[in-house]
């Protein structure tokens, strides 16, 4: 049964920075806990029964008084975290605001449990620049906006997808074909991982080294006409402005 009040949190969060040598007071100017060892920092902590806004709020006030406060909440018995979010994200979390986490598991037959998930320290954001630059390859191969912002549980038109439903469009309208004669088509060079992989099972070999449009890629060109006649509407304007372009400067 979980926790009925967050004062059942003081007496496993006192004990655990005892055990460390700290000696623990409650309600000290408005913390909740306070813990002091020798010269060190005091280690402030906010109790609240389970993570929430307002704690993370709290956390960042207490702040300004140390750069050592802790936030603390019970885990229940399925050791799942709040709001669908998992234990390692509100963790991140806390590091990134400089707070620590604490977690208190309480028993039928023994006596709470008490786990650190962080410390408080600053916390440098690690970006990884190949994420960046995949982030960026997406958006720019993408020819159009064709998701709503927010979506969930429904397909989205990736810039993979695009280039798979202009293969299946071209295998449609022009039958069988050879890898190179689709590279051409579309201008995707990656064209035959794309067949091979064949990760919508759009596609089929006809012969070897000559493919088909399987009955599941009719579907989904049946199913996205709408966006593929976007796509290609965009694609051939593309195309008319770079010949435009490279007439223009042919041009004495």
């Amino acid at each position: 049964m979980p926790i009925q009040s967050e004062t059942e949190l003081y007496g496993p969060v006192k004990a655990f920075f005892e055990q460390l040598g700290y000696e623990v007071k409650g309600e000290i100017l408005s913390c909740d806990l306070v813990a002091v060892r020798g010269e060190e920092e005091p280690v402030l902590v906010e109790l609240k029964r389970t993570f929430n806004l307002p704690l993370v709020i709290q956390g960042i006030e207490r702040l300004g008084r140390s750069e050592r406060v802790y936030l603390a909440v019970e885990q229940n018995r399925t050791g799942k975290a709040p709001y669908g979010l998992k234990w390692n994200e509100l963790t991140k979390l806390c590091r990134m605001l400089g707070l620590g986490l604490l977690v208190v598991r309480f028993y039928k037959t023994k006596a709470p449990v008490v786990e650190a998930l962080c410390d408080p320290g600053p916390y440098t954001l690690a970006r990884k620049r190949r994420h960046t630059v995949s982030l960026v390859q997406e958006f720019r191969e993408r020819t159009g906006d064709y998701n709503t912002g927010g979506s969930s549980k429904v397909k989205l038109m990736t810039a993979y997808r695009e280039k798979a439903l202009l293969c299946a469009h071209f295998l449609y309208h022009e039958g069988p074909l050879q890898p190179r004669c689709l590279r051409k088509l579309t201008g995707n060079q990656h064209v035959t991982a794309l067949l091979h992989n064949n990760h919508y099972l759009w596609f089929k070999r006809a012969s070897r080294g000559v493919y088909e449009l399987a009955p599941q890629g009719e579907k989904a060109l049946s199913e996205y006409a709408a966006l593929l006649a976007a796509i290609l509407e965009k694609r051939s304007r593309a195309i008319v402005t770079a010949t435009e372009k490279t007439e223009a400067q042919s041009k004495p």
